[in-house]
């Protein structure tokens, strides 16, 4: 068996990355499906850091074979652009030909689009069953994005439809060589050197690979159909008309209030859309008392990459009982700084907060930036896991704002 292709039969290279690339597909099914229901199961109330573990080893398992899939497929395509395909056996059925050649563009772009795709999300996703590759976390003009994220795992399905549509039709015609026509369209995939006819002259036409592109079309814009108008994934007994406005000394014109979590070993970051700020602030050159602040947060409007609806749920922040958590503080001027001493109120349990911040001062305009670290522990958060392996106890929170006079 030669390693290169010749006008009746494929190479040696050509037949290794087809069943490496079956093999990939045929692990990548059933552990995808398996994967999804044990993230269902883990992202429950409930779940424990166990069962929270295995579900993210099966989804960096799946996401890792699916990378190696995408290399492997790349890798098949440039061998095939650089080979003399073999001619179809059965050319002179016109039909025929014009499926089996449809169906070989649907396949080569299947195994390009779904792992792609997965890997887009996976990159614009925060949080969650990392990539085992040394590379890969993240892609080159790719952000951090939730809409993004969303748009591309609905595509990921859309393009994993076609493909097990075209991978039936696929496995279906090698079946019907072998078992109806009794040729050697099978045989000349298999291992080893056989005996094979030479293939009846070749018609080819740029027909298959239009079709191909027009049921890929269709699957993208369905795909971005459904994200369009499918709902919110953040679960309907959390969700909160937004908070009314305060009264305030000093306007919050923009601002950010951010959290940084550490699960199963990487940094997961997200914000609250929805907070305000009843700020009263007298500057004074000297330490001492400079006023006082209330923060109100609306704990439904975190978003925390693919974690978001598990870190609403009873076992964490357990929205649906305690929606908003409040920060109420006297502000100091201190020999370094500023600070903002009180108590922060959340899920129940009112715990002191020290909240060091740099401020400055332009006329009627205030930008401050604060960062402190809180302990998930004292306000009864992931309780049920009692140890760092799936989520590490410190929370990083981070507050940006500017506001006016």
């Amino acid at each position: 068996m030669t390693l290169t292709n010749t006008p009746h039969s494929y190479g040696g290279v050509a037949k290794g990355l087809h069943w490496l690339t079956a093999l990939l597909i045929v692990t990548l099914l059933p552990l995808g499906w398996v994967a999804d229901q044990a993230a269902g199961r883990a992202t429950a109330g409930g779940a424990g850091a166990e069962e929270i573990a295995r579900a993210a080893w099966l989804f960096s398992a799946h996401k890792t074979l699916g990378i190696a899939l995408f290399a492997v497929a790349l890798l098949r395509i440039f061998w095939a652009l650089t080979q003399k395909r073999p001619g179809l056996l059965n050319a002179d059925h016109r039909a025929e030909a014009l499926a089996a050649e449809t169906v070989h563009w649907l396949l080569y772009g299947a195994l390009v689009l779904v792992p792609l795709s997965g890997w887009i999300h996976h990159a614009a996703t925060e949080g969650f069953a990392p990539i085992w590759w040394p590379l890969g976390q993240s892609l080159p003009m790719v952000p951090k994005s939730a809409a993004l994220a969303e748009l591309t795992a609905v595509l990921h399905r859309a393009f994993l439809l076609v493909l097990l549509g075209a991978l039936a039709l696929h496995v279906a015609g090698a079946l019907k060589h072998h078992l109806i026509d009794r040729d050697a369209t099978l045989r000349r995939m298999l291992p080893g050197r056989i005996d094979l006819p030479m293939p009846p002259k070749q018609v080819h036409s740029a027909a298959p690979l239009l079709l191909a592109l027009l049921v890929w079309l269709g699957a993208f814009g369905a795909g971005a159909w459904v994200n369009t108008h499918s709902a919110p994934h953040a679960p309907a007994e959390v969700q909160r008309t937004a908070l009314a406005p305060v009264a305030s000394d000093w306007q919050v014109s923009e601002g950010t209030l951010a959290i940084t979590v550490t699960q199963l070993g990487s940094a997961v970051s997200g914000s609250f859309a929805d907070w305000t700020a009843a700020i009263r602030y007298d500057p004074r050159e000297t330490p001492g008392p400079t006023g006082e602040v209330t923060v109100t947060i609306a704990i439904p409007s975190l978003a925390l990459g693919s974690v978001t609806a598990q870190a609403m749920g009873a076992d964490f922040f357990d929205a649906a009982q305690f929606p908003t958590a409040d920060f109420t503080a006297t502000l100091h001027r201190t020999e370094t700084g500023h600070e903002a001493r009180g108590e922060l109120s959340l899920r129940g349990a009112s715990v002191p907060l020290t909240l060091p911040f740099d401020l400055e001062l332009d006329g009627d305009t205030a930008r401050m930036r604060g960062t402190v670290t809180l302990d998930r522990r004292d306000f009864g958060i992931g309780a049920n896991m009692p140890d760092e392996s799936s989520l590490k106890f410190p929370v990083t929170v981070d507050v940006s704002l500017t506001a006016t006079r």
